[in-house]
């Protein structure tokens, strides 16, 4: 199913629990509720929209166990996305799903109800889910979420000690080497005027620029096809866009990416929605072609190893027809 440009009302709501008693309204919001900064929830609450108790709230209220927060935003069109994602694993401590590579996961900028943690939180009726990994918005495969903060805690402890295994296929332009180990930093990029954009470089100055971030990736071609090329990518590390942004680096951008593919400026023409039919075609791709295909860890109840796998999406697996 998927879901339209349309207005809808958009309102959530939680009970405060017995572990955030005696806290003030602002210092909540910002620490649960990381979508947006403190300040931009202090604005928020500023104009009327946090009800503590049905009770417009002010920033400093403190909060009791038992109590229930409610925010409302304004009506406002939300773009459309592709709802539909599949169940890969379930029990009373995980949620494991295949999300399709048009879906937001958590809510920010444009997007609240149309995003996997609202679809979820929905489904679930759970007043808490924890993302073990968040992908992209056009980054389709593997989700993990956690519904308990035990699972939360031993889970992400094995992803900070980066004893969770994880693969993604991802399609490149160029002929990629057989193998490949990329092991260096992930820093801004200063020349783009992109101001979130990063790139990968196998050495800098030392000390290290404060925004430095190692990283190391290894890629494997798994087939090569007419101009491109199907990787599987192993990270050690798990950063923001690390496999894009050191890809790009390395002169095999990802194929439909419009930030980190061949021409940067086909993201300001997205973002401004003044993308032309040639941009398209250039693209081949309506997003970036690549998935999430597996996760290895252990299980943060039983203890026993777990693999969860997600097949790879019709739209990757259509270019390999017209390989």
């Amino acid at each position: 199913m998927r879901n339209g440009q349309e207005s809808m009302r958009r309102t959530a709501s939680t009970v405060i629990r017995r572990e955030d008693d005696g806290k003030t309204l602002l210092g909540f919001l910002a620490a649960r509720f990381r979508y947006h900064s403190q300040e931009e929830w202090r604005a928020r609450t500023a104009g009327g929209r946090i009800f503590l108790n049905d009770t417009p709230a002010l920033p400093g209220a403190v909060l009791h166990h038992g109590d229930t927060l409610r925010y409302e935003m304004p009506d406002i069109p939300e773009p459309p996305v592709e709802m539909t994602y599949g169940v890969l694993f379930e029990d009373d401590a995980l949620l494991a799903v295949n999300k399709p590579g048009n879906l937001p996961s958590h809510p920010g900028g444009k997007y609240f109800n149309h995003t996997l943690w609202a679809v979820l939180k929905a489904r679930t009726q759970l007043d808490r889910l924890h993302f073990a990994n968040r992908l992209d918005r056009e980054t389709s495969g593997v989700t993990l979420l956690c519904k308990t903060p035990e699972a939360a805690r031993h889970v992400g402890q094995q992803f900070a000690a980066h004893r969770v295994g994880k693969t993604y296929i991802v399609l490149v332009e160029g002929d990629f080497p057989e193998h490949l180990h990329a092991a260096g930093w992930l820093t801004a990029d200063i020349a783009s005027p992109v101001r979130k954009k990063r790139r990968f470089c196998a050495s800098i100055p030392y000390p290290p620029p404060a925004d430095a971030q190692p990283c190391e990736t290894r890629f494997k071609r798994i087939r090569q096809c007419d101009g491109f090329c199907a990787v599987r990518a192993y990270p050690s590390t798990g950063h923001l866009h690390q496999i894009r942004a050191t890809l790009h680096s390395l002169g095999h951008p990802v194929m439909g990416d419009k930030l980190y593919g061949k021409d940067e400026t086909l993201f300001l023409r997205f973002i401004s929605g003044t993308l032309t039919e040639a941009d398209r075609i250039a693209l081949r791709l309506a997003r970036q072609a690549l998935h999430a295909e597996s996760l290895r860890l252990l299980h943060p109840v039983t203890n026993t190893p777990l693999t969860l796998s997600a097949p790879l999406p019709e739209d990757m697996r259509a270019l390999f027809g017209q390989a």
